[in-house]
Formats: C-alpha cells, structure tokens, sequence
C-alpha cells in the first residue's frame, strides 16, 4: 500500500515537474517566458489565483461570533480526522520557486527581475504562511524539487522557527524590490501591500508564540512585534492611504464593501469583480438564501460588545439582558447599523423600495449580516455580486499596529488617536477618542478574554471583531489568543419578551415575527412570520429554543456540542500524506 501511494506521488510530481519545465520549451526554450519583462508579468500572473479573493466574503463561516445551519465539523466531536483533512498540497509552491529558480535571464534589467522575483516571493510567504497557520511546523522547500529529489520530497517537517523566519525573509525581500508603490486598480500586490501583509505574519507570529507557552518561543515575541508595527507604520508613514469617510458616519464603512470597484483611498488590494468579465461573486445568494450557504448570523453575545455612541460600553445598562432588539440597536457604534438589518434598512425589489427587516426564514438570531450584500434584491440568486472583495485594507494596517504596541506595553495615547480612534471615529463615536482606556470593560474580559488585564489590549481587540468581521481574521485571531474555548460559546440570539406576541423589528408598523410552543395561535396577522420555539417538533428535539422556556434569549442548536481542544490549535496532516512520507509526523491528539 505504502509503494503504491510513493508511485503515485512520484507519477503526479513527475507530471507537474513535465508542466512547469516542458511548456516554456515547447516553443524554442524558456526564453519566451523569462527573458522579456512581458514573460515575467504573465507567468507571475499566475500566482494570483492563490488568493481566492472572491470567496472571502464567507471565511468567517467557522467562528466564535456566528451561527449558521450546522455545527462546523472541524469543531463537532468525532466529525473531523486525519482521514479528512485536506490543504496539504504543494503545486502552487513549485509553480513559484520554478519562477524564482529560473528568473535570472540577463537580457532583463536587473531592477526589473528583483520586482518579479519580489511579488514571486510574496506569494511564497502567502503559501507558506498559510500552510503554518493550518498545520504548524511544515517542510521548508526552497527549490522546484525535480522527480530524482527524494532527499527533499520525503523530507521531515521544519520547525516553525525556520519556516517562519524564511517567510519573513521573503516578505522583506518583496517589500524591498517591489517597485510599484501604488496600482490604481487595486488588484496587484505593491510593495506596501507587502509591508501590510509583513504586519500581518509578524503579528499573528509574535502572539501565537506569546500565548502558547508550550512552544518555548516567548523569546522571540518581542522581536516580532517591533517587527509588525514597524511594517504597519511604515504603510501609514509612505503609503497614502486613509479611511474612507467621504459618504459620513451612517455609510462610509459599508460603501468600502459593496462598492463595485474598490474605494482605493482605503483597500488596498482586491478580488476585483467585472460584469463585463463575468467574474462575479456569491455575496448576496450566500448572505440572503434560505437554503444556499450556511446561513449565519451573529450572535447576541457578540452583537453586546458594540458600544453606544458615546463611547461607554452598551452593557453598562443593567437592561441590556432584556433590550428589545428595535431598542438594542439604537444608539450604538454606527457599525452596527452597516453591519446587520436594523431600524429603516431598506432593499430594492422590482425598482421599489421596502423596509427590510431581519428575516427569520434566514436567520436563527435575528442579526442577520448586510456588510457584504448588494441593497438590490435581484442580486440574491446565483453568483450576481458586481461588489469587489477586499483582500488588504488599511484599516487592518491600523488595528496591526495598535495591537503589537499594546502587546509590546508601548501604545501611546496618540497611538491610539491615530489607530483605534480613527476607526471608531469613522463609525460615529463621540467619546475615548484621544486617549488610550484605562478602565477595563467587565462583560468584554468575562465573556470573551479573562486572562487579559489591560484595558488597552481588550479594548484593541474588541475593535479588531468588530472592525474585522466576516473579512476572514477571526479563526485565526482566536487561535493565535489561545482562546479556542470561544468556539464553544452558546449561539444566542435576540430577547423575546412572550410567546404569541408579534414583534415589529424595525419601527415601521408592520409586524414581522413572533414565536410559538406547539400550536399555531388561532388569529395571526397577515406577513407575520412564526417560529416554532418547542422542544419537540415532529417527534424530534428542536434547536430553535428561547433561554427562558416562554421568553429569553434566543438559542440556536446547542443540543449539538461544538468542541475545541488543544488538537483543534492545528489541523491534522492527511493520514494519505503520512503514508506517503513515513518522515511526517502526525500533530498531536489526531
């Protein structure tokens, strides 16, 4: 069996060997590719398909602050193995380092080479960057391995220092030759883009190797987060780049997510759709259909940790528990608003305009996400969205580097006024602008992050969620704080005050939803939506439930346990891929 999966490996790296080295000389040589400036641009090119862009609406779908239809069976008890695991594949790297090996034709300037093999080597630190992330210590391969390599195709896996310390390398490189600074079209790396993405890495390094102790890297924390905020304000100092708050508090932070093509004052790089093109994405089908994608909405937990307008945190009230969802959204961090359907948030359907309330044929918690979708029902079948999908903003610049100076006990209060009050600022909040907090919040540190005691970081991190939702950091952001617990948290929706009563969500005098035990109420106005919320539907244990029996909270599937431990801090390595390289081993508890 052993041989047969090593034949296997060798016949598929043989014919990708064949692919990469065979297409340029099926012309003449590889001439045609690498000696001309045009050569370089299509075959680098290429290695844009890595980003998936389009999809990055939806990589959120595993997190702590959404539920969706099902429980994610990565994080459900004996749903997720080694047998299923997936991503250890390694074709896009030797699609790059063929490129790197092989870019070295002196009929090209040299300048002109060092700008290619810099976007090549940012693409490298993307594959590898993200190979670490999933599974931890991988194989480092600096080199297109020819099919005779054995020594490297079966090689053991490097430590995280080594491989991390080659990204970083690779990112310095690319931010040093890349000689584009800005590209209007937002849709090709530049070098500030590879100065963003170094504060990324170094951020998510340094505090993954702070937090989990057990690898014995807390020495190198330090250097690593000097290492992000440097690169941070670096895209701050040079870039030219700036929040977008052309359309005020109300829009400003939305239109930077459904405008068609990217508002470059803010993103930086893009998923850029063209209806011209066809290249389209799912936004709207995936954040509106009842039966296509996962259905996710946030949860009330999370929803608690926007604050009110004026700075305070919302659950100072000691109403907040029974807030009425009309009432709970109403002066709050303008965020919200552009975040979730909330009060006079309308659609457009057939050219007419119609209040828009939270749909429960959609949503399990009634804060049901827009941030992504088009206001124009007839994008909300099929892969319509014309909407370009950010991939680098400089928002997340802004909350790198107040998160590495936090950590590093180095943010000042014009740190703060720069960064965290800046984003807030856009978003419409009126107070802790100026300064940095010294009060820590007790619902924020309770509910999500005991450990932490300082006001600063707590407070960095609440922006990050919120700033940074549905944009695909969370999982990550969870991992790297060794707060895996949170994915364990109970999906809790809004406050329903009585059984049979409909609710008017949005203020406009029409009712919407109400919520039932067994039997349908004999008078039931017209458009209204009922819920079952009983124990038993059908014979069956129903998961849509309220807290307190006849009112309460919300609760969305917590009959099936959701699970993480120490093992689900990486992924498994495929048990096909062990096979294959005896030298692999497997990380631990899988």
């Amino acid at each position: 069996m052993k041989l047969k999966y090593i034949l296997i490996l060798l016949t598929t790296v043989f014919f990708t060997s064949c692919d990469l080295e065979e297409l340029p000389e099926a012309t003449t040589s590889k001439g045609p590719i690498f000696s001309n400036e045009s050569g370089l641009v299509l075959y680098t090119n290429s290695f844009y398909t890595m980003f998936n862009g389009k999809n990055l609406h939806r990589a959120d779908a595993m997190s702590d602050y959404l539920a969706r239809k099902d429980t994610p069976p990565f994080i459900t008890e004996g749903n997720y193995s080694p047998q299923v695991s997936t991503d250890w594949t390694w074709t896009d790297l030797r699609n790059i380092n063929y490129f790197i090996q092989n870019c070295n034709d002196p009929r090209v300037p040299v300048a002109v080479r060092k700008n290619y093999l810099g976007i090549a080597r940012f693409f490298r630190a993307w594959f590898y960057f993200a190979k670490v992330k999933r599974f931890g210590d991988v194989p480092w391969i600096g080199k297109a391995i020819d099919v005779t390599e054995t020594d490297l195709l079966f090689k053991p896996r490097d430590s995280r220092t080594v491989v991390m310390d080659s990204v970083i390398a690779d990112l310095d490189y690319a931010s040093q030759n890349i000689t584009s600074a800005s590209e209007p079209t937002r849709s090709l790396v530049t070098k500030y883009v590879a100065y963003a993405f170094k504060s990324r890495v170094c951020l998510h390094e340094g505090t993954f190797r702070k937090y989990h102790t057990n690898l014995g890297l807390q020495g190198s924390v330090e250097n690593l987060l000097n290492q992000a905020a440097v690169a941070a304000k670096k895209v701050m100092d040079e870039g030219g780049y700036k929040l977008n708050d052309g359309a005020g508090t109300d829009k400003s932070y939305r239109q930077v997510f459904i405008n068609g093509a990217p508002v470059a004052t803010e993103v930086m790089l893009s998923a850029v759709c063209d209806l011209a093109l066809n290249n389209l994405n799912d936004g709207n089908w995936y954040w509106t259909s009842g039966t296509y994608g996962d259905k996710a909405s946030f949860i009330r937990t999370f929803i608690n940790t926007y604050l009110n307008i004026d700075g305070t945190p919302y659950t100072n009230n000691p109403a907040y528990k029974t807030m009425l969802f009309k009432d709970e959204v109403k002066n709050r961090d303008k965020r919200l608003q552009q975040t979730i359907r909330v009060g006079d948030y309308k659609r457009t359907n057939n050219g007419v305009l119609v209040a828009s309330p939270p749909l429960f044929s959609y949503t399990y918690t009634g804060y049901m996400p827009i941030k992504w979708t088009l206001d124009d029902m007839y994008y909300d079948t099929r892969d319509l969205n014309i909407n370009s999908v950010s991939i680098f903003r400089y928002a997340e610049v802004l909350l790198n580097y107040a998160e590495a100076k936090a950590e590093l006990n180095t943010l000042t209060d014009a740190d703060w006024a720069l960064t965290i009050g800046a984003l807030r600022k856009r978003a419409g909040i009126t107070g802790g602008l100026t300064a940095k907090p010294v009060v820590i919040d007790p619902y924020l540190q309770s509910k999500y992050f005991p450990g932490i005691n300082s006001a600063v970081i707590l407070e960095v991190r609440r922006e990050r969620g919120i700033e940074l939702c549905l944009e695909g950091f969370r999982f990550d952001d969870i991992v790297r704080w060794k707060r895996g617990e949170l994915m364990q948290m109970e999906w809790n929706g809004m406050y329903v005050p009585e059984l049979n009563t409909p609710m008017d969500l949005n203020e406009d005098g029409i009712l919407d939803v109400a919520f039932y035990k067994n039997t349908l109420p004999a008078n039931r106005p017209a458009g209204v939506t009922y819920v079952d919320v009983s124990p038993t539907v059908g014979g069956k244990p129903n998961s849509q439930l309220l807290a307190g029996d006849t009112s309460g909270e919300l609760t969305w599937l917590n009959n099936i346990p959701r699970k993480f431990t120490d093992k689900n801090y990486y992924y498994p390595i495929p048990t096909g891929d062990i096979i294959t390289n005896p030298k692999l081993t497997q990380n631990t508890g899988w």
